[in-house]
């Protein structure tokens, strides 16, 4: 405890050596560690300004957007922007095909029209209360009390969970309103506290139609130059004591004098930028063995989602319906897919194992040279790389059942209506009612679901899982012979004679069958599928626990060994701080990126034969009278996108990007393809955020939506 302590106020000593781009700080560690380098890169706020728990603070605006993605609010009455791709699913969930709110865009023009969002969240965090002792002295307690027991670990884990558990319970019955989590830090080397208010009535205020919003689609991301208006807006309602509330129609829009201001200045290379936000997970802090390991997943994830992929969007392409109900899980599912495919791209070209590998060697240089060192750490490569051989296979057998034989919808759906069922039936209800509970269970999966499409996924899938799994994770049971199985022949009878082909056939054979129908033959299949994954689940667990306290003991060792140089814990979605730069890059010899695109490079990609790349007239329209108003650039161009040195990763996506003074210039939506080994290793000379200009989010809302009185409620400055 003294000694991880002693390494972070070393670090504040050293905070000069902090360069401006790389890092994701903390927010209660921003006086001591990065107040000086903060003003030296240009920020006009203090970190009191930034983050505080006693006044009203710039982290007051910034909200964590559903379950992966950043928003902010832009105005008293809690209007809140987000990206167009974070509000895809709610918007989906909302669409159909009379109202392809997708396709169209919407706008409401009053608080009226504003649609809720039906288990969409947003969520304010309060502040931050470290509590690293706290822990540190229940695990020591622990793990005496169970030393020499049998399973003394698992029990020692066990009593801590329950102790944070109960604490939790306290803190939210001092805190009403407060829903209370704890979160760990470098590797289960720190442990902070977090007080969050989850507000659940939020409304779809509008977004444009997906060839703005997703322009470029599959082609464009990941990618520079980019001209995606990749933006949407909802509203925080609550209730008139402005509190998180469920819905209802007396509910009021959340009222708040803590919103970001909007820039108009636009930017220019150099200028200082920060982005706030919720970034998802990075793994800074893997070995080499981990990082070859993580590809080879990644391996199975891409050929896996490959397939899906091309089922899908076979079926949307040829049915407008299908596009509507596949959109979202379409759009989850190649995002990573084409990430990954990058990051093993930027793996080989970068040498990032090889670079690893150096820095291991320095390590074990440096704990060699002393007894010391020796006896704390001089085990902790060797036994991590033997964890991850151990646990590979296992790790290989999840992977592959994740993303083949569970995500065939059908059978999953058979489970789902199982498990609500026995659940139903745990809590009292008479058989009929527990099937009635476990049918409006499963029902809402039905709107998003195409019989075609899932039949062609199952039979895809289930081939590639027969010809990668190993053999003794084959099915059984219900499959007598998986390895001679005729696939198509078994998708052709289940898919024509299972009870959960359509929610009229399920509730029709309710009726008729009664509790038979938790003997459907899908549902047999699915049970044997469910059975699979979860073994190879809980065998990857076991063996992945074994890794977690030398990978805790190495990341130890590594702020030892770094004492005085710049130290951020990997992002786990909790709110941090990136700065850096307005920046251009060049990713080869002879090529240099400018910092900015417009829209004239929407009008030079147009193809009116490719679904990516279509440009609606009315966009064209303005373009070509230059009506671009009060956002147009010194040189009368529209300005869509532009570059920042600025350190994010997976749920930064909304992520406001500001200026010196905290306004907001922009909304961060991606990274750079050169740079996709970036959650393992920070790129200077290549990394970049790829950021939709606040300028062009306006220009859409006011020329092309005509929904001006959402910029009126706004404040909008310029002083240049």
């Amino acid at each position: 405890m003294k000694r991880f302590f002693s390494i972070i106020a070393l670090l504040a000593i050293f905070a000069g050596n902090i360069r401006a781009d790389e890092g994701m700080w903390m927010l209660p560690f921003l006086k001591q560690m990065n107040a000086a380098q903060l003003a030296k890169a240009g920020c006009k706020l203090t970190p009191e300004q930034i983050y505080s728990i006693k006044h009203p603070s710039l982290k007051d605006a910034i909200v964590h957007f559903g379950n992966g993605c950043t928003g902010e609010i832009i105005s008293p009455d809690g209007l809140l922007v987000t990206n167009h791709h974070c509000g895809y699913g709610s918007i989906q969930k909302l669409s159909s095909v009379e109202h392809d709110y997708l396709k169209d865009g919407y706008w409401a023009m009053n608080h009226e029209q504003e649609l809720p969002c039906e288990g969409l969240t947003v969520t304010f965090m309060d502040k931050m209360v470290d509590i690293t002792a706290t822990v540190q002295k229940l695990q020591k307690k622990a793990e005496k009390k169970f030393k020499g027991q049998e399973n003394a670990a698992a029990q020692a884990e066990a009593e801590v969970a329950a102790a944070i558990d109960a604490m939790i319970k306290e803190a939210e019955a001092k805190n009403p309103h407060s829903e209370v989590i704890v979160e760990s830090y470098y590797n289960n080397n720190m442990y902070f506290m977090i007080y969050n208010r989850v507000y659940k009535d939020i409304r779809f205020v509008g977004a444009p139609p997906s060839s703005i919003g997703k322009f470029g689609a599959d082609t464009d991301n990941w990618m520079w130059p980019r001209h995606t208006g990749d933006f949407s807006m909802f509203r925080v309602y609550a209730d008139k004591d402005n509190n998180p509330a469920e819905y209802s129609k007396d509910n009021v829009p959340y009222h708040t004098s803590n919103f970001l201001k909007i820039s108009l200045d636009g930017v220019k290379e150099g200028d200082y930028t920060m982005i706030m936000g919720y970034p998802g997970r990075t793994t800074r802090f893997q070995t080499s063995p981990e990082l070859k390991n993580q590809i080879a997943l990644n391996d199975i994830r891409i050929a896996a989602r490959t397939i899906r992929q091309d089922e899908m969007l076979e079926e949307m392409l040829a049915d407008p319906a299908v596009k509507i109900q596949y959109a979202s899980k379409y759009s989850r599912s190649s995002n990573g897919w084409k990430k990954w495919q990058g990051m093993k791209l930027a793996f080989a070209k970068l040498g990032i194992i090889e670079r690893a590998e150096q820095e291991e060697a320095e390590f074990q240089k440096w704990v060699d040279s002393s007894r010391k060192r020796q006896q704390e750490y001089g085990h902790v490569l060797a036994d991590i790389k033997s964890c991850v051989e151990t646990s590979g296979a296992a790790e290989k057998a999840m992977t592959l059942a994740f993303e083949s034989i569970y995500k065939i919808e059908m059978p999953i759906f058979s489970l789902m209506f199982r498990s609500a069922y026995r659940q139903a039936e745990a809590e009292g209800l008479g058989e009929q009612e527990a099937l009635e509970k476990a049918y409006a269970y499963v029902l809402p999966e039905y709107k998003d679901f195409s019989l075609t499409v899932d039949k062609k996924v199952f039979k895809a899938l289930m081939e590639f899982y027969r010809e990668n799994a190993a053999e003794e994770d084959y099915l059984q049971g219900p499959v007598e012979d998986f390895k001679t199985l005729d696939i198509d022949a078994l998708a052709d009878k289940l898919y024509g004679t299972s009870v959960f082909t359509s929610a009229d056939r399920l509730k029709a054979a309710i009726e008729a069958q009664g509790t038979d129908v938790l003997m459907d033959p899908l549902m047999v299949l699915a049970m044997e599928i469910n059975k699979k994954t979860g073994t190879a689940f809980e065998r990857a667990r076991t063996l992945q626990g074994s890794i977690a306290s030398f990978q805790q003991l190495y990341t130890k060792a590594l702020l030892e060994w770094k004492k005085g140089e710049p130290s951020y814990p990997d992002a786990n979605s909790t709110m941090r701080l990136t700065f850096g730069h307005v920046k251009g890059y060049s990713p080869a010899d002879a090529i240099e990126y400018r910092y900015y695109t417009t829209l004239d490079g929407v009008m030079e990609k147009e193809d009116p034969d490719n679904w990516e790349f279509v440009v609606e007239p009315e966009l064209k329209a303005l373009w070509k009278a230059g009506d671009f108003g009060q956002y147009a650039m010194e040189n009368g161009k529209m300005p869509v996108a532009f570059l920042s040195n600025n350190d994010i990763t997976g749920g930064n996506s909304g992520s406001p990007i500001m200026n010196a003074k905290g306004e907001l210039i922009g909304l961060a939506f991606d990274g750079n393809w050169e740079s996709m080994s970036s959650d393992v290793m920070f790129e200077p000379d290549l990394q970049r955020c790829i950021n939709v200009d606040i300028r062009y989010v306006l220009f859409v809302v006011e020329k092309f939506g005509g929904a001006k009185w959402l910029i009126d409620e706004m404040e909008l400055v310029k002083e240049k």
